[in-house]
């Protein structure tokens, strides 16, 4: 797989000013988390008096957040495809592989950005100390793994996926399953046996974890194994969308 440093950075800035010249999006794309962290943590936290649920459900609301705005951004794909920009992009010379990469680290960029301003206000909603610069990195790097591999999800998706009305419909069937399912809104020993075995196989679950553990030094699994489980997830969900893509038409 050829990969051309020049041809990402270019792919990648053009997914990142796409981003950044649309204000209304940025800050629309804040409203639900938001909404989930205040009225939805701030009244269960009322209901169990000495639980921060607001604290608990906070990485949860961020791994939602690098959710819905990394896999969505393969929907631009589809746009590129209507208007013939997409033909002129496969028609450059530059491999495909290079293609998918620049879009995937555009897309979690983008991602990346809007899942620190949760951060921030989330730690100054729930009032949960600042982690450490050590806990700081590994949140980092965590968002970019997790993002990238929703990123290459949506792209390998968008791929084979014509319309924008389709692609739409199938993430926000994938999406909600993914989300509710896992550990996002309720601890894994908590749950019923069939959404605990459920919750398990999930990757976003993993993903939860490792950024609860490393927000407010609680999890269920070792950080270990939520990076690994992670970043296996991201090998495989970059060779689909690579190989799809690769056979995408135009």
């Amino acid at each position: 797989m050829a990969i051309e440093p020049s041809k990402v950075y270019a792919v990648w800035l053009r997914e990142v000013k796409r981003f950044t010249n649309s204000k209304s999006r940025i800050i629309g794309s804040l409203g639900m988390p938001l909404l989930f962290l205040i009225a939805l943590g701030g009244g269960l936290s009322a209901m169990v008096p000495g639980f921060n649920y607001q604290a608990f459900i906070l990485p949860g609301i961020l791994a939602m957040t690098l959710l819905f705005t990394s896999v969505f951004s393969g929907v631009s794909i589809i746009w590129d495809r209507e208007f013939g920009f997409l033909k002129e992009m496969l028609a450059a010379p530059a491999s495909r592989e290079t293609i998918v990469i620049g879009r995937t680290l555009g897309g979690a960029t983008t991602a990346i950005l809007q899942g620190s301003i949760i951060m921030v206000l989330g730690i100054f909603i729930t009032g949960i100390p600042i982690p450490a610069i050590a806990n700081l990195i590994g949140i980092f790097a965590l968002m970019v793994i997790f993002s990238c591999f929703l990123v290459a999800v949506g792209i390998a998706f968008a791929s084979v996926v014509q319309e924008v009305e389709t692609f739409q419909l199938i993430m926000n069937l994938l999406v909600m399953p993914l989300f509710f399912l896992s550990n996002a809104l309720f601890p894994i020993d908590k749950m019923p046996e069939w959404l605990r075995v459920v919750s398990m196989f999930n990757p976003i679950s993993y993903a939860v974890d490792g950024l609860r553990g490393l927000l407010i030094n609680t999890s269920q699994f070792s950080i270990m194994l939520d990076f690994g489980v992670s970043a296996a997830a991201l090998v495989i969900s970059i060779t689909v969308a690579s190989y799809l893509f690769s056979k995408t038409s135009i």
